[in-house]
């Protein structure tokens, strides 16, 4: 039972407690405190952006934020002396005075902004404390508009094909002899199970359509982390060659988006779902994808396929913010380029087309063949 219980935690892979924290509290404090943030993530995960509609904020989202309304804890313990729960205003206001004094990123301030925001307003529908309004904002007029990096056109090319590649293994009859043998070791190490248990089903399984549809569909559909690790078979709509994302399973929660795929990718989906149909991992569940481990894709395991691919395709991740958002960015760079910004708002699912603007730039292709004609 208590396997099951842990299985549906809301709170799993959240760090309610972090290390330096742990080491400040005794027992009982240690207590209070898990109790008191169980109850604050927790209901900021069902009902953090509309108590009404019990409308949550994502988990990637809550659980970025708790690691900076555990930051604040601690800074108003240092600043009283010792642990309490009781937050004031006063605390909140004097932690952003704190904030705006120190030699960070506006982005990093903002972030610690909205994390307060967040933890007041669950003590504000929760414990009855009054509503708090920040009296510091902090400007974002030195942060650039442009996205930091993305792919080229080549790179998107590149990046599509190595996902072919990715795991791939020969044709069973067309290896023998020790060569075999080293596949059906590498099969096993795979798979995590002895060379002897290695079968022709897991060469054909080796070959399986997940990564490619997976990386496809992102390239297409400029995919967040959080819309991979939400997507679902039932998005998928394979005779009419979109993803159909509903609104409440949208990153923003705001309404309902279809989005348009190239004919190969359909192609890959609809591959994919016929081989996803054999895999037992998938029996109990309708998520579109799932690790070699059986979870979510998220952002970690997603920035580390990214740079995978990039190896086997031959670019250089070297002084590059080379994320899973660096196809996201070519993806809306490139379709205001061709289409405008209304069909990069739309593809991209902004709900407001200033976000879309920043994608309205000349690619870098375009910028080397203006130079040329300038001479």
């Amino acid at each position: 039972m208590k396997d099951a219980d842990q299985a549906i935690d809301p709170l799993e892979d959240i760090t309610l407690i972090p290390g330096p924290t742990e080491e400040l509290l005794n027992e009982r404090q240690f207590l209070d405190y898990r109790s008191e943030r169980e109850q604050c993530l927790d209901w900021l995960l069902t009902f953090g952006i509309d108590p009404k509609t019990a409308d949550g904020y994502a988990k990637t989202t809550v659980s970025n934020r708790a690691f900076r309304m555990d930051q604040f804890y601690r800074w108003v313990w240092e600043q009283e002396g010792g642990y309490t729960t009781s937050l004031t205003h006063d605390h909140a206001d004097n932690y952003l005075r704190h904030l705006a004094g120190q030699q960070k990123s506006n982005a990093h301030k903002n972030s610690c902004r909205k994390a307060l925001m967040m933890l007041y307003k669950w003590r504000h529908h929760q414990r009855g404390a009054d509503k708090w309004e920040p009296e510091i904002t902090f400007s974002r007029k030195n942060q650039s508009t442009t996205p930091r990096d993305y792919l080229t056109r080549e790179e998107r090319t590149a990046i599509r094909d190595a996902s072919l590649e990715y795991g791939s293994v020969p044709s069973r009859d067309s290896v023998h002899g020790d060569e075999r043998d080293q596949w059906v070791a590498y099969l096993a190490q795979r798979f995590e199970k002895p060379k002897t248990e290695v079968t022709e089903a897991d060469w054909d399984r080796a070959n399986k359509w997940k990564t490619p549809s997976l990386v496809a569909a992102s390239l297409d559909g400029g995919l967040r982390p959080i819309e991979v690790e939400r997507a679902r078979t039932s998005w998928v709509d394979v005779d009419n060659g979109v993803l159909r994302i509903p609104k409440e399973e949208s990153s923003k929660n705001t309404e309902h988006w279809i989005v348009s795929l190239q004919t190969q990718t359909v192609e890959m989906l609809d591959r994919w779902l016929t081989q996803r149909a054999t895999i037992e991992k998938y029996d109990d569940t309708d998520a579109l994808w799932l690790t070699r481990r059986s979870n979510p894709y998220q952002t970690s395991s997603l920035r580390n396929l990214l740079h995978r691919l990039c190896e086997i395709a031959g670019i250089s991740t070297e002084n590059r913010q080379m994320s899973w958002y660096a196809i996201r960015h070519s993806t809306g760079t490139y379709m205001a380029r061709e289409e405008g910004l209304a069909a990069a708002q739309t593809q991209l699912r902004h709900k407001s087309p200033e976000t879309t603007m920043k994608y309205d730039q000349a690619p870098i292709e375009d910028r080397k063949n203006a130079l040329d004609r300038m001479g």
